[in-house]
């Protein structure tokens, strides 16, 4: 990654290492005073932690001192990323069974817990990246669902309520508030709310060109100062076009937002639509390197 990426490198999650290195696994190895196990429907809320835990645990603690050896010395902005509190609740069960982002209570301890987790990650990969200015990015690919009532039932016969915007909102920005870093809300699912999470205090959000067709909203963003993370190549094995095609697609859009050519390169970084988790490492190499140089002919002249 920071050779890909020397400008702006993330710490990767590599889920095909198997559990505890997936989204809500790894996600829940940050948590503090709660405990989850694996079950055959997936990470469930337990009284105390067991080896699937303690296994994401040692993952992400391997995965720090590699970052150390690897990048101690590397200055200039850096990601980490991690389930947001809706995806992690949608992703959870409780143990009665049902998922636990229908409980106020279990939703409200879970962003409590992972707020104190991820200020604690942040602390951690600062002390091994003293040069490094941390970037907290919380993956919502659920908030979709949640506000339309489109996530299904730990049976799947059914779908759980809708949940209100404001109450999402709220719950959003209340664990942003309490990260001491910027923090980059992504969603690369269809109908992202990104006012939702521009209101709930993202300093950027991450999106999918290709499936964010609301412009008002992207156009808000923009005055508003907050940055936009534009994915705009697949996150699986695909044919790719030259670097300068996908330049030219981004300022052709950018055209059509409306804002001046020379605003482009400062207000926008590109990246995958979403992650790389599905693409072949060789695939994963050549996106990366094809963002990075897309973004070189959007540089002012």
């Amino acid at each position: 990654m920071t050779g890909e990426l020397p400008e702006f490198a993330h710490l990767p999650e590599l889920p095909a290492r198997g559990p505890g290195a997936d989204l809500i696994g790894r996600t829940a190895a940050l948590l503090v005073d709660v405990a989850v196990d694996l079950t055959a429907a997936g990470w469930r809320l337990v009284a105390r932690p067991g080896n699937d835990l303690r296994r994401a645990k040692e993952l992400l603690e391997r995965d720090l001192d590699a970052l150390f050896e690897v990048a101690g010395g590397y200055t200039g902005p850096f990601k980490v990323q991690a389930a947001g509190p809706w995806t992690l609740a949608a992703g959870l069960e409780r143990s009665r069974g049902d998922r636990a982002v229908v409980d106020p209570g279990a939703r409200r301890d879970l962003a409590q817990s992972l707020a104190e987790g991820l200020a604690a990650h942040v602390a951690a990969v600062s002390a091994r990246m003293p040069g490094a200015q941390v970037v907290v990015q919380l993956d919502e690919p659920s908030v979709p669902a949640v506000l339309q009532g489109g996530l299904p039932t730990v049976s799947g016969f059914g779908k759980l309520s809708a949940i209100e915007a404001t109450t999402v909102e709220e719950g959003l920005a209340g664990l942003v508030r309490q990260l001491p870093v910027p923090v980059v809300v992504h969603c690369c699912a269809l109908r992202a709310p990104l006012d939702l999470f521009r209101a709930a205090g993202a300093a950027g959000l991450s999106f999918d060109l290709g499936l964010v067709q609301d412009l008002d909203a992207v156009g808000s963003a923009v005055e508003a100062g907050t940055h936009l993370l534009v994915g705009v190549v697949p996150g699986t094995d695909s044919a790719l076009p030259a670097p300068k095609a996908t330049a030219t697609r981004v300022q052709a859009w950018w055209n059509e937002l409306g804002f001046p050519a020379d605003q482009l390169a400062a207000a926008v970084t590109l990246t995958p639509a979403c992650g790389l988790a599905g693409a072949s490492a060789g695939y994963a190499r050549t996106a990366l390197t094809h963002v990075r140089e897309a973004a070189k002919y959007l540089l002012p002249e």
